[in-house]
Formats: C-alpha cells, structure tokens, sequence
C-alpha cells in the first residue's frame, strides 16, 4: 500500500448558451427582410457533465481500487478566456491507505488563448479529500501551463504543496505529451506519455502511458476506451489485498454533457 496515489484532472465541455442578433429592414418601395446577422459571441458558458468508467485512472495509477467510479462536473467559461471549474469522483485509495474519505473533490481555474499558431492553457488545480485522517494530508495544489500545436498539446504540472500525502514532496512535477487524432464520423484516438517526478521520493517516480479511443454520439453522449499502463514499482503501488494500481490494463467509460 502506499502513502497516496497519484491522481487528474479533467474535465468536459458542455452544451453552449448562444444569443443571436437578427435584424431586419424594410425598403420603402416594397418590404425585404435582409439576411439574419451573424450569432453575437457569447459572453459566457456553463457546462455540466456526469460520466461512469470501469477504472478511475490519474496519470496511470488506478484511484479506485481498479474498480469502477462515478463522477459529476461543472465548468464556466468566460469569452475572454478565463475559466473555473470543479469536478468531484468516487475513490478508494485514501481507505487503502488508512484513512477515510471516499470522494475527490478538485477546483480549477485558469486562461485559454492563443499567441499565433500556439495554443495556451495557464492555472492552478487543487485536490481535496474532505475528512480523509491521514497523517500527512493528501490535499494538493498544482500550477499548470500546456501549449498545444496543432493536434499535439505539452504540459506541465508543478506541486506547491506536498503531492497527495507524499512526505516533503513540494516542488514535484508532471510532465506529459499527448496528441488527438480525428478518424472522422465522431471518432478519434488519442496517444499519451507522461512521466512524475516525486520530490524526495525518488523511488515513487514513474512513467505512465496510454491510447485512447473515442467515440462521440452527439446529443451530449461519448465513450471511451483505453489501454493503460506504467513502471511504477509494485511495491509502492499496491493495495492491501496485494493489486497493483499501476498495472496495464484497459479501462472503458462513458459520459454525458449537459
């Protein structure tokens, strides 16, 4: 068992508020109507979204237990770029690691925009355990940056704060590489390799990898499927039944935005 589990964000996008600016005139030979004004860009967006998946994986490390997990979210976009979000999930891992909270809560914001043909993406993520009883508290906050080229986005994630319950690990990172790939008719694959640097704890660092299917249906349904894995050592990422967390392994979800 291990002191924590390495934990994601995430995230969906929702249905958007338009408003639309119609005009029209009259001639005053005879009445025309003129053609409808282009949609006005919206002001702002809020986007909700409720999703079911057989493994709740972060950056390759199984959170419940490799067991499934249910999650519920909201985000709220503003058209100048900032946004704020949060996003709750069910876990195991704090149980496994004695003590007792059986849900993740995570608050987010930060700045989208674009200098060229680079895309930006700036803020700060933090992850709650309400009441979890652990001696070093699992509670952690990041300060992220991505920059995204065309289908391929890097990013990077800085602890300030101990990284979920890891003992002086302030100052770790995660650094990850993933791309999305349009098949066309709704479908999409998505490569991913990550590596997490654990401050003072050498030993937990670890690669993880994985590509993604997926499927959207439209009318605010998607699907996934995804083959997962990592290096992590067994030892330090086991439960108490003996289940490595970090193993390969194929995890499906769906999920719905309203």
């Amino acid at each position: 068992m291990i002191d924590a589990r390495i934990k994601l964000h995430h995230l969906g996008l929702g249905l958007t508020l338009l408003a639309a600016a119609i005009g029209a005139s009259a001639q005053t030979a005879a009445p025309a109507a003129e053609a409808p004004a282009a949609a006005a860009e919206p002001a702002s967006s809020l986007a909700f979204n409720a999703a079911l998946t057989s493994d709740y994986r972060y950056r390759g490390i199984s959170q419940s237990r490799l067991n499934p997990a249910i999650s519920a979210g909201a985000d709220y976009t503003h058209a100048s770029g900032f946004y704020v979000g949060t996003w709750l999930t069910s876990i195991r891992w704090i149980k496994d690691a004695g003590g007792d909270a059986p849900m993740e809560w995570d608050v987010y914001g930060g700045y989208k925009g674009t200098v060229g043909p680079l895309g930006y993406d700036v803020g700060v993520l933090r992850y709650q355990y309400p009441n979890h009883e652990l001696a070093i508290s699992p509670n952690t906050t990041e300060l992220y940056g991505a920059l995204t080229w065309q289908m391929v986005t890097v990013k990077y994630s800085h602890s300030v704060t101990n990284l979920f319950g890891f003992d002086n690990s302030k100052n770790s990172g995660y650094l990850d590489v993933s791309a999305s790939f349009d098949l066309g008719d709704g479908w999409s694959v998505a490569p991913h390799v990550g590596h997490q640097w654990i401050k003072n704890n050498g030993d937990a660092s670890y690669t993880d990898y994985s590509i993604t299917l997926n499927k959207d249906f439209g009318n605010g349904f998607s699907a996934s499927a995804a083959l997962v894995g990592t290096d992590a050592k067994k030892e330090l990422y086991a439960t108490p039944s003996g289940k490595f967390t970090g193993r390969n392994g194929v995890v499906v979800g769906v999920k719905y935005t309203f």
